[in-house]
């Protein structure tokens, strides 16, 4: 057993089942997909702490373990069930949504991350993903994972679920962030509070500033 793989064991063991994450299949892609292909070689050795991790020279990082694999265990995805990660950076989630037998997307519009994400789902074995650089079909996704915290809800892409999918993100910033999970049905999306957690902003979701006179 190399030094990575356990790490990656006692991240499953340690931080993710400690975190309410039960699902037998989130919790086998954590242990199979490698985190450490997903950053830059000289940062690897970061993979597996308990945080989030800026990826350079993007405005993207990648998540903290326990935070975007509770996420996914909350949008179940299925085998053969199309599914969206946005914003993912350099396609963890999406790898991580691909092991489960859904066939993901990465829809990046951050062309340093999506290059990042190019060579990092490539060393991951993660062939299934697609890599998307602009908005897909509308109404194409049975699930959608926002990996980054949404200063409001991310309504623009509620039109990409199909009826009866549903939606994942940190909404808000700070200590009011929480984890939301959003279900679409014939003709309303609803939402509600899961957790609380915090992960970093996307800036194409940021509260307009207001103008002080």
């Amino acid at each position: 057993m190399d030094d990575f793989t356990s790490l990656r064991r006692n991240m499953v063991d340690c931080q993710l089942r400690t975190y309410d994450i039960t699902d037998r299949a989130a919790l086998a892609a954590a242990d199979f997909v490698p985190r450490e292909a997903f950053l830059p070689e000289n940062l690897s050795h970061l993979a597996y702490l308990d945080q989030s991790i800026p990826l350079p020279g993007s405005g993207r990082a990648l998540m903290t373990p326990m935070v975007i694999v509770r996420m996914i265990q909350l949008i179940d995805p299925q085998p053969g069930e199309d599914v969206l990660d946005y914003g993912g950076g350099s396609g963890y989630g999406a790898a991580l949504m691909d092991h489960m037998g859904a066939k993901a997307t990465l829809w990046e519009p951050d062309a340093a991350a999506r290059a990042l994400a190019q060579a990092a789902l490539g060393r991951a074995g993660a062939d299934g993903v697609t890599i998307a650089a602009a908005r897909p079909a509308d109404a194409g996704f049975d699930a959608i994972l926002v990996s980054g915290a949404c200063e409001l809800a991310p309504e623009s892409l509620f039109s990409l679920l199909r009826p009866e999918g549903r939606l994942v993100v940190v909404e808000g910033v700070g200590r009011a962030a929480r984890v939301m999970l959003y279900l679409k049905s014939a003709d309303a999306v609803s939402g509600r509070p899961v957790f609380d957690a915090a992960a970093p902003a996307l800036a194409e979701f940021r509260r307009p500033a207001e103008f002080v006179f």
